[in-house]
Protein backbone atom coordinates (compact mmCIF):
# COMPACT_ATOMS: atom_id res chain seq x y z
CA UNK A 1 0.00 0.00 0.00
CA UNK A 2 1.24 3.14 -0.83
CA UNK A 3 2.49 5.54 2.09
CA UNK A 4 2.06 2.60 4.40
CA UNK A 5 4.15 0.75 6.91
CA UNK A 6 4.18 -2.67 6.46
CA UNK A 7 4.93 -3.76 9.79
CA UNK A 8 2.12 -2.20 11.41
CA UNK A 9 -0.29 -1.30 8.64
CA UNK A 10 -0.14 1.98 9.62
CA UNK A 11 -0.13 4.40 6.59
CA UNK A 12 2.34 7.32 6.26
CA UNK A 13 -0.77 9.34 4.91
CA UNK A 14 -4.02 9.36 3.69
CA UNK A 15 -5.72 10.89 0.37
CA UNK A 16 -8.52 13.16 0.63
CA UNK A 17 -10.17 12.42 -2.45
CA UNK A 18 -12.84 15.30 -1.95
CA UNK A 19 -16.99 14.86 -3.15
CA UNK A 20 -16.80 11.85 -4.77
CA UNK A 21 -18.50 12.03 -7.67
CA UNK A 22 -18.37 15.72 -8.19
CA UNK A 23 -14.15 16.15 -9.07
CA UNK A 24 -15.43 17.96 -12.49
CA UNK A 25 -16.98 20.27 -10.27
CA UNK A 26 -14.49 20.95 -7.75
CA UNK A 27 -13.90 24.47 -8.59
CA UNK A 28 -17.31 25.55 -8.83
CA UNK A 29 -18.01 23.62 -5.44
CA UNK A 30 -14.91 25.65 -3.70
CA UNK A 31 -16.89 29.16 -4.60
CA UNK A 32 -19.58 29.55 -2.31
CA UNK A 33 -17.52 27.02 0.49
CA UNK A 34 -14.85 29.91 -0.16
CA UNK A 35 -17.04 33.04 -0.20
CA UNK A 36 -19.22 31.40 2.82
CA UNK A 37 -15.15 31.02 5.01
CA UNK A 38 -14.33 34.56 4.28
CA UNK A 39 -17.81 35.63 5.96
CA UNK A 40 -17.34 33.24 8.82
CA UNK A 41 -14.36 34.45 10.26
CA UNK A 42 -14.99 37.93 9.50
CA UNK A 43 -18.40 37.63 10.86
CA UNK A 44 -17.17 36.01 13.85
CA UNK A 45 -13.48 38.01 14.15
CA UNK A 46 -15.48 41.19 13.99
CA UNK A 47 -18.40 40.44 16.67
CA UNK A 48 -15.25 39.32 19.25
CA UNK A 49 -14.06 42.59 18.21
CA UNK A 50 -16.92 44.41 18.87
CA UNK A 51 -17.69 42.39 22.14
CA UNK A 52 -14.36 43.17 23.93
CA UNK A 53 -14.27 46.97 23.34
CA UNK A 54 -17.84 47.75 23.85
CA UNK A 55 -18.92 48.24 27.59
CA UNK A 56 -22.10 47.62 26.85
CA UNK A 57 -22.05 44.15 25.30
CA UNK A 58 -19.84 42.97 28.66
CA UNK A 59 -22.83 40.99 29.81
CA UNK A 60 -23.24 37.15 30.15
CA UNK A 61 -25.30 36.66 27.43
CA UNK A 62 -22.40 38.52 24.92
CA UNK A 63 -19.37 36.33 27.27
CA UNK A 64 -21.44 33.43 25.63
CA UNK A 65 -21.47 34.68 22.18
CA UNK A 66 -18.01 35.32 22.27
CA UNK A 67 -17.21 32.06 23.00
CA UNK A 68 -19.33 30.51 20.18
CA UNK A 69 -17.56 32.95 17.77
CA UNK A 70 -14.33 31.82 19.06
CA UNK A 71 -15.18 28.21 18.85
CA UNK A 72 -17.00 29.12 14.92
CA UNK A 73 -13.93 30.79 13.72
CA UNK A 74 -11.36 27.57 15.05
CA UNK A 75 -14.14 25.11 13.54
CA UNK A 76 -14.30 25.91 10.04
CA UNK A 77 -10.85 27.09 10.27
CA UNK A 78 -9.22 23.27 10.72
CA UNK A 79 -11.04 22.32 7.58
CA UNK A 80 -12.22 25.11 5.01
CA UNK A 81 -8.41 25.57 3.90
CA UNK A 82 -7.49 22.14 3.25
CA UNK A 83 -10.45 21.55 1.68
CA UNK A 84 -10.06 24.65 -0.83
CA UNK A 85 -6.55 23.32 -1.43
CA UNK A 86 -8.25 19.95 -2.17
CA UNK A 87 -10.97 21.59 -4.55
CA UNK A 88 -8.05 24.10 -6.16
CA UNK A 89 -4.40 22.84 -5.94
CA UNK A 90 -5.40 18.89 -6.10
CA UNK A 91 -3.53 18.65 -2.72
CA UNK A 92 -5.05 15.76 -1.35
CA UNK A 93 -2.24 13.88 0.83
CA UNK A 94 -2.65 14.45 4.74
CA UNK A 95 -0.05 13.11 6.94
CA UNK A 96 -1.84 10.06 9.52
CA UNK A 97 -0.88 12.21 12.04
CA UNK A 98 -2.26 15.20 10.93
CA UNK A 99 -5.38 13.80 9.95
CA UNK A 100 -5.36 12.52 13.56
CA UNK A 101 -5.31 15.45 14.79
CA UNK A 102 -7.93 17.24 12.35
CA UNK A 103 -10.31 14.69 13.50
CA UNK A 104 -9.91 15.64 17.17
CA UNK A 105 -10.60 19.21 16.71
CA UNK A 106 -13.34 18.77 14.12
CA UNK A 107 -15.32 16.83 16.93
CA UNK A 108 -13.80 18.60 19.57
CA UNK A 109 -15.00 22.22 18.80
CA UNK A 110 -18.27 21.12 17.16
CA UNK A 111 -18.80 19.30 20.60
CA UNK A 112 -18.04 22.76 22.26
CA UNK A 113 -19.87 24.57 19.76
CA UNK A 114 -23.11 22.18 21.57
CA UNK A 115 -21.97 23.09 24.79
CA UNK A 116 -21.78 26.61 23.92
CA UNK A 117 -25.35 26.50 22.73
CA UNK A 118 -26.62 25.12 25.97
CA UNK A 119 -24.99 27.35 27.92
CA UNK A 120 -26.55 30.27 26.09
CA UNK A 121 -29.89 28.43 26.43
CA UNK A 122 -29.28 28.16 30.25
CA UNK A 123 -28.34 31.83 30.55
CA UNK A 124 -31.81 32.66 28.64
CA UNK A 125 -33.48 30.54 31.12
CA UNK A 126 -32.12 32.89 33.97
CA UNK A 127 -32.27 35.99 32.35
CA UNK A 128 -36.40 35.54 31.84
CA UNK A 129 -37.06 33.51 34.76
CA UNK A 130 -34.96 35.05 37.09
CA UNK A 131 -34.34 38.76 35.97
CA UNK A 132 -33.66 40.09 39.27
CA UNK A 133 -30.98 37.65 40.09
CA UNK A 134 -29.31 37.40 36.78
CA UNK A 135 -26.30 39.65 37.43
CA UNK A 136 -26.18 37.61 40.66
CA UNK A 137 -26.59 34.08 39.30
CA UNK A 138 -23.88 34.59 36.08
CA UNK A 139 -20.74 36.69 37.31
CA UNK A 140 -17.74 36.44 35.58
CA UNK A 141 -16.32 33.15 37.82
CA UNK A 142 -19.66 31.37 36.76
CA UNK A 143 -19.06 32.16 32.94
CA UNK A 144 -15.68 31.24 32.97
CA UNK A 145 -16.23 28.12 34.87
CA UNK A 146 -18.86 27.30 32.69
CA UNK A 147 -16.77 27.43 29.64
CA UNK A 148 -13.93 25.38 31.02
CA UNK A 149 -16.19 22.79 31.77
CA UNK A 150 -17.44 22.67 28.21
CA UNK A 151 -14.46 22.63 27.10
CA UNK A 152 -12.40 19.90 29.13
CA UNK A 153 -16.09 17.78 28.47
CA UNK A 154 -15.06 18.07 24.37
CA UNK A 155 -11.75 17.35 25.01
CA UNK A 156 -12.22 14.03 27.38
CA UNK A 157 -14.54 12.77 25.07
CA UNK A 158 -12.71 13.36 22.13
CA UNK A 159 -9.05 12.14 22.96
CA UNK A 160 -10.54 8.37 23.01
CA UNK A 161 -11.06 8.87 19.12
CA UNK A 162 -7.57 9.51 17.80
CA UNK A 163 -6.65 6.31 19.98
CA UNK A 164 -9.31 3.76 18.72
CA UNK A 165 -8.98 5.10 15.26
CA UNK A 166 -4.71 5.01 15.91
CA UNK A 167 -4.79 1.19 16.53
CA UNK A 168 -6.87 0.09 13.65
CA UNK A 169 -4.81 -1.77 10.99
CA UNK A 170 -5.08 0.19 7.79
CA UNK A 171 -4.90 -2.65 4.49
CA UNK A 172 -7.84 -1.19 2.48
CA UNK A 173 -5.87 1.44 1.18
CA UNK A 174 -5.04 5.06 2.03
CA UNK A 175 -8.11 7.06 0.32
CA UNK A 176 -10.75 8.44 2.52
CA UNK A 177 -13.87 9.23 -0.07
CA UNK A 178 -14.82 12.73 2.11
CA UNK A 179 -13.04 16.80 2.28
CA UNK A 180 -11.92 15.96 6.35
CA UNK A 181 -10.67 13.33 8.16
CA UNK A 182 -14.22 12.51 9.98
CA UNK A 183 -13.83 9.89 12.68
CA UNK A 184 -15.94 7.21 11.00
CA UNK A 185 -14.87 8.04 7.32
CA UNK A 186 -11.36 7.36 8.12
CA UNK A 187 -12.18 3.91 10.18
CA UNK A 188 -14.07 2.81 7.66
CA UNK A 189 -11.03 2.83 5.78
CA UNK A 190 -9.60 0.25 8.14
CA UNK A 191 -9.88 -3.14 7.36
CA UNK A 192 -10.67 -4.10 10.82
CA UNK A 193 -13.18 -4.09 13.70
CA UNK A 194 -14.42 -0.91 13.73
CA UNK A 195 -17.36 -1.47 16.09
CA UNK A 196 -15.93 -0.53 19.09
CA UNK A 197 -15.59 3.35 17.03
CA UNK A 198 -19.36 3.34 16.16
CA UNK A 199 -19.92 2.46 19.80
CA UNK A 200 -18.14 4.89 21.37
CA UNK A 201 -19.14 7.24 18.51
CA UNK A 202 -23.00 6.79 19.28
CA UNK A 203 -22.01 7.32 23.20
CA UNK A 204 -20.50 10.68 22.65
CA UNK A 205 -23.37 11.57 20.78
CA UNK A 206 -25.71 10.74 23.20
CA UNK A 207 -23.01 12.42 25.94
CA UNK A 208 -23.06 15.55 23.98
CA UNK A 209 -25.74 16.17 21.73
CA UNK A 210 -28.52 14.24 23.17
CA UNK A 211 -28.03 15.68 26.68
CA UNK A 212 -27.57 19.04 25.26
CA UNK A 213 -30.56 19.01 23.04
CA UNK A 214 -32.46 17.58 26.49
CA UNK A 215 -31.07 20.95 28.22
CA UNK A 216 -32.18 23.03 25.57
CA UNK A 217 -35.77 21.80 25.62
CA UNK A 218 -36.16 22.18 29.15
CA UNK A 219 -34.78 25.43 29.51
CA UNK A 220 -36.86 26.69 26.41
CA UNK A 221 -40.21 24.90 27.67
CA UNK A 222 -39.33 26.59 31.09
CA UNK A 223 -39.27 29.80 29.28
CA UNK A 224 -42.26 29.68 27.58
CA UNK A 225 -44.55 28.70 30.42
CA UNK A 226 -42.72 32.36 31.81
CA UNK A 227 -43.19 33.90 29.21
CA UNK A 228 -47.08 32.76 28.73
CA UNK A 229 -47.87 33.72 32.53
CA UNK A 230 -46.97 37.16 31.75
CA UNK A 231 -50.31 39.71 31.78
CA UNK A 232 -48.50 42.41 29.48
CA UNK A 233 -48.58 41.70 25.23
CA UNK A 234 -45.68 44.14 24.99
CA UNK A 235 -43.25 41.85 27.61
CA UNK A 236 -44.50 38.67 26.37
CA UNK A 237 -42.62 40.01 23.00
CA UNK A 238 -39.52 41.34 24.19
CA UNK A 239 -38.62 38.04 26.30
CA UNK A 240 -39.39 35.79 22.81
CA UNK A 241 -37.38 38.53 21.09
CA UNK A 242 -34.35 37.96 23.38
CA UNK A 243 -34.58 34.33 22.37
CA UNK A 244 -35.57 34.19 18.73
CA UNK A 245 -31.42 34.35 17.63
CA UNK A 246 -30.28 31.89 19.63
CA UNK A 247 -33.30 29.39 18.77
CA UNK A 248 -32.39 30.50 15.11
CA UNK A 249 -28.69 29.19 16.12
CA UNK A 250 -29.94 25.93 17.41
CA UNK A 251 -31.63 25.27 14.05
CA UNK A 252 -28.87 26.04 11.71
CA UNK A 253 -25.98 23.79 14.00
CA UNK A 254 -28.37 20.86 15.03
CA UNK A 255 -30.50 20.34 11.63
CA UNK A 256 -27.58 19.50 9.27
CA UNK A 257 -25.58 17.75 12.54
CA UNK A 258 -28.33 15.21 13.01
CA UNK A 259 -28.15 14.40 9.34
CA UNK A 260 -24.50 13.92 9.02
CA UNK A 261 -24.94 11.41 11.82
CA UNK A 262 -27.41 9.45 11.16
CA UNK A 263 -26.50 9.08 7.57
CA UNK A 264 -23.30 8.12 8.81
CA UNK A 265 -24.77 5.04 10.85
CA UNK A 266 -28.00 4.42 8.82
CA UNK A 267 -28.64 6.00 5.42
CA UNK A 268 -25.54 5.34 3.34
CA UNK A 269 -26.67 3.33 0.87
CA UNK A 270 -30.36 5.21 0.20
CA UNK A 271 -28.58 9.13 0.27
CA UNK A 272 -26.08 9.84 -3.04
CA UNK A 273 -22.39 9.80 -1.21
CA UNK A 274 -21.89 13.20 -2.47
CA UNK A 275 -25.26 14.56 -0.94
CA UNK A 276 -23.70 13.19 2.44
CA UNK A 277 -19.79 14.93 1.65
CA UNK A 278 -21.75 17.91 1.56
CA UNK A 279 -24.58 18.13 3.73
CA UNK A 280 -21.48 17.55 6.26
CA UNK A 281 -19.34 20.51 5.13
CA UNK A 282 -22.28 22.60 5.67
CA UNK A 283 -22.44 21.25 9.00
CA UNK A 284 -19.52 22.25 9.75
CA UNK A 285 -19.53 26.33 7.52
CA UNK A 286 -23.39 27.27 7.99
CA UNK A 287 -22.88 27.60 11.30
CA UNK A 288 -20.05 30.03 11.78
CA UNK A 289 -21.27 31.87 8.76
CA UNK A 290 -24.85 32.40 9.70
CA UNK A 291 -24.43 33.11 13.40
CA UNK A 292 -23.06 36.48 12.87
CA UNK A 293 -25.49 37.41 10.28
CA UNK A 294 -28.52 36.41 12.96
CA UNK A 295 -27.02 37.84 15.86
CA UNK A 296 -26.42 40.94 14.01
CA UNK A 297 -29.85 41.33 12.15
CA UNK A 298 -31.64 40.19 15.59
CA UNK A 299 -29.89 41.97 18.42
CA UNK A 300 -30.27 45.63 18.97
CA UNK A 301 -26.89 46.17 20.61
CA UNK A 302 -24.66 44.51 18.12
CA UNK A 303 -26.54 46.50 15.49
CA UNK A 304 -25.89 49.77 17.17
CA UNK A 305 -21.83 48.57 17.85
CA UNK A 306 -21.47 47.91 14.41
CA UNK A 307 -23.07 51.23 13.27
CA UNK A 308 -20.91 52.93 15.69
CA UNK A 309 -17.84 51.19 14.43
CA UNK A 310 -18.30 51.71 10.74
CA UNK A 311 -19.65 55.66 11.48
CA UNK A 312 -17.91 56.46 14.46
CA UNK A 313 -20.95 58.13 15.55
CA UNK A 314 -21.91 57.89 19.35
CA UNK A 315 -24.84 55.65 19.89
CA UNK A 316 -26.87 55.22 23.12
CA UNK A 317 -27.32 51.16 23.70
CA UNK A 318 -30.07 50.41 25.23
CA UNK A 319 -31.67 47.11 26.62
CA UNK A 320 -32.50 44.76 23.48
CA UNK A 321 -36.05 44.84 22.21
Amino acid sequence: MSGANSSSLTPGFFILSGVPGLEAAHVWLSLPFCFMYIVAVMGNCGLLYLISHEEALHRPMYYFLALLSFTDATLCTTTVPNMLCIFWFNLKEIDFNACLAQMFFVHMLTGMESGVLMLMALDRYVAICYPLRYATILTSPVIAKAGLATFLRGVMLIVPFTFLTKRLPYCRGNSIPHTYCDHMSVAKVSCGNVKVNAVYGLMVALLIGVFDMCCISVSYTMILRAVVSLSSADAQHKAFSTCTSHICAIVITYVPAFFTFFTHRFGEHSIPHHIHIIVANLYLLLPPTMNPIVYGVKTKQIREGVIKFLLGDKVLFTQDK
